[in-house]
């Protein structure tokens, strides 16, 4: 899952590991970056990652946005 997280972050012009992101959570605005999201998709169970995975292929096979996944993953990081 690692490899294949950074050589889709790698081929994406408008991301990388340091890109930020904003979201909402429950005590306000946070602040993290696509690296943090990362990390918390490597420790996430086996189960989810694999959803995760196909989600980004699903996205990334139709030229869609994956930061904007990321995003949405970062919103249940929030706190």
């Amino acid at each position: 899952m690692k490899n294949y997280l950074n050589n889709l972050i790698s081929e994406k012009s408008n991301i990388s590991m340091n890109t930020e992101i904003e979201v909402e959570g429950n005590s306000g605005t946070n602040f993290m970056t696509v690296g943090i999201v990362v990390e918390h998709i490597l420790i996430a169970p086996k189960s989810e990652q694999d959803a995760i995975k196909n989600m980004l292929v699903k996205i990334d096979f139709k030229n869609g946005d994956v930061l904007h996944f990321f995003k949405h993953l970062a919103g249940a990081i929030a706190k």
